[in-house]
């Protein structure tokens, strides 16, 4: 008990002594002893505007307002840092032994001026290379080593940032919060830091091993944590001043949406598949020249699992390279032609054709580069492929989407589409396919589903618009098709020629083909050829693309008996998809009947006019005219004949 108490009685006589020493040393003189020992450590001049106190509570130390540390001598005349108001932590028993320790400083509402030079420096790097010497420090190494500096905590409250790079715009940041741990000079910082880049906050949570180290340039551990409302990200790896950075990199969002605006970067709505949740991991290499390689990428979006690897340089606009690789995939968010259709812009029914809602393709404007994917299957859009490669190429608002090739509509399909939007927008294609399901295609892609069959045939189109109404109205191109076996629904053509009552069921055929040329919205064909049991039929006319309706003449005919002449009774198609109508054309059927019965009659008056007026009259001869010079001659041999007698 009694070597407890001297104990004691030495802590109490100790304190008393310190407070006694601590309230007879001016505060100016405490300061000035640690602006001393920063300029000797940063090559930085740490300036005191206002009066200086001393205190002893919550901190032993002094407090001062108006406090600015002054820049890199490449940077500027600018203050690197400036605070309303600033509190150094020192430590009681180095001051006793005539030594000065921060162990603790606070800003509050400091103001942060950072920036980066041509060759990556930035002005945030104390000392060595480009630092101007302190006078203090004309003792040498001596000196700094007499006086180390240790900060052993930094909390910045309130906090607003410019940060200038070396290329690009500057970015300026309000209302950041920090705290700064660094127990141990050699040894490990942890960092709480609260962003508001977009007014939402960002908690970074971070550490950096051996941090003396990297504050000299040293490439040292980091670990981070990032969390925002709608998701998180954790870097664990190697990374040093420069920004350059190597080592595993993950993220989860369960709001994609929410969490990337926690960045600033508002406004970006990915469709569901495509990552409105989503997991990633890879692993990570960062550049000081604004390059980002993830390698062994895992992607899970939105229950969509897809592996590869993917390199962003990052400018202005970013350019990418991308090589994916998935299993089966579904994107429900993205919708099909058909269904845009159906749905219009909202206020009109489904009747009146092609949506006239604006096309918004602003999203090709967004990066630069090449992304190629390899899927086992792919939902989206309303189209349906089976095992595929596809490319995807971003230029300058122009997208080229190659199909290496495609399995789509139960069939194959190999080409190009192109999206373009520098002038206006405009989309394009060159395609060849085969064993393609026409009702499938044409359904998926048109709204039309009458004709069914297995396809082979190539097609090449143009179109511009600001709507798919207006696409469709511009649509241009050419193609052919032929399909071995199919049938159309909606109408029966062998009912329809033998009781002229052919609207409902199907007709069957066993050979399809025909060429096209489209322009205006408007597809033309002049050859369409079909066979079907004891009929074979020709058809030509147009199919309004644009105005969804149908102006189109077939011309079956049935095989006559033992050789003889077939009927002919030719079928018009009009009107709207939805609602065709489909009628024999009796007229045209009748026409080379009454035809043949004039040339009968006509050939019968011209031999019996041949046999009356003794001479031969031909086909192409007018008869009037014939009978007319008939007539006149007979007068003149009449007259002679009187003449002659007189």
């Amino acid at each position: 008990m009694k070597l407890i108490m001297r104990i004691l009685s030495a802590v109490v006589a100790t304190l008393v002594v310190l407070v006694v020493v601590l309230f007879m040393l001016p505060g100016e003189k405490v300061a000035g002893l640690a602006a001393d020992q920063i300029e000797a450590q940063t090559g930085r001049k740490l300036t005191f505007q206002g009066k200086v106190r001393f205190t002893l509570w919550p901190v032993l130390g002094v407090k001062s307002d108006g406090v600015a540390l002054s820049n890199a001598d490449w940077a500027g005349p600018e203050p690197m840092l400036t605070a309303e108001r600033l509190s150094i932590g020192i430590s009681a028993g180095d001051l006793l032994r005539g030594k000065v320790r921060v162990t603790e400083v606070s800003a509050v509402l400091p103001h942060l001026n950072l920036s980066e030079r041509a060759d990556g420096r930035g002005n945030w790097v104390l000392g060595g290379e480009g630092e101007g010497a302190s006078p203090a420090a004309g003792a040498g190494e001596t000196q700094a080593a007499a006086l180390p500096i240790s900060i052993e905590k930094l909390t910045l409250t309130g906090a607003s940032l410019r940060y200038q790079p070396r290329q690009g715009a500057p970015l300026e940041m309000s209302k950041v919060d920090m705290v700064l741990r660094w127990p141990d000079p050699s040894g490990t910082v942890n960092v709480d830091l609260t962003l508001r880049p977009a007014g939402a906050a960002l908690q970074v949570q971070a550490e950096v091993g051996t941090f003396a180290d990297f504050l000299n340039g040293a490439v040292s551990s980091v670990g981070a944590s990032v969390a925002a409302d709608g998701g998180s990200l954790r870097f664990d790896g190697r990374a040093d001043l420069t920004g350059a950075a190597t080592g595993r990199i993950t993220a989860k969002t369960t709001d994609t949406e929410a969490f990337l605006a926690a960045f600033g970067q508002s406004g970006i709505a990915l469709p569901q598949g495509l990552g409105q949740a989503m997991v990633i991991g890879a692993d990570a290499t960062y550049t000081t020249d604004g390059r980002l390689a993830l390698r062994d990428m895992a992607l899970d979006l939105d229950g969509n699992k897809l592996e590869g690897a993917l390199d962003i340089a990052f400018s202005d606009v970013p350019q990418f390279t991308a090589q994916l690789n998935g299993g089966n995939l579904t994107v429900p968010g993205l919708t099909s032609a058909a269904t845009a259709a159906a749905a219009g812009d909202g206020s009109e029914a489904a009747a009146s054709g092609w949506s006239k809602a604006p096309i918004d393709a602003s999203a090709l404007a967004l990066a630069n580069g090449t992304a190629v994917m390899s899927f086992d299957s792919l939902s989206a859009a309303g189209l349906e492929f089976g095992a595929s490669k596809l490319s995807l190429s971003l230029d300058r608002s122009r997208g080229v989407l190659k199909l290496q090739p495609a399995a789509l509509f139960g069939g194959q399909v190999l080409g190009q589409v192109v999206a373009n939007n520098r002038n206006g927008f405009s989309a394009g294609g060159k395609l060849s396919f085969s064993r393609i399901r026409l009702e499938k295609g044409l359904g998926q892609l048109a709204g039309y589903d009458r004709l069914n069959g297995e396809a082979l045939g190539e097609l090449e189109y143009l179109a511009s618009g600001g709507s798919l109404d207006a696409l469709m109205r511009s649509l241009s191109g050419k193609g052919w098709l032929e399909v071995s076996k199919g049938f159309f629904t909606g109408f029966d053509l062998e009912k329809l020629m033998r009781s002229g009552q052919g609207n409902g069921g199907s007709t069957v055929f066993d050979q399809l083909s025909g060429s096209y040329t489209i322009e205006k919205g408007n597809l033309v064909n002049q050859d369409l050829l079909m066979t079907l049991k004891g009929i074979r039929a020709e058809g030509t006319g147009r199919i309004g693309l644009g105005a969804q309706d149908l102006d189109y003449r077939f011309t079956p005919t049935i095989s006559g008996i033992n050789g003889a002449a077939g009927l002919t009774i030719p079928v018009l198609i009009t009107g709207p998809w939805a609602d065709p109508k489909i009628r024999p054309d009796l007229k045209n059927a009748l026409q080379p009947e009454i035809d043949a019965v004039e040339q009968e009659a006509k050939d019968r008056v011209i031999e019996k006019l041949s046999e009356e007026l003794d001479m031969e009259v031909t086909p192409e001869q007018d008869l009037n005219q014939v009978i007319r010079d008939r007539i006149e001659q007979e007068a003149k041999d009449q007259l002679l004949r009187l003449l002659r007698r007189d």
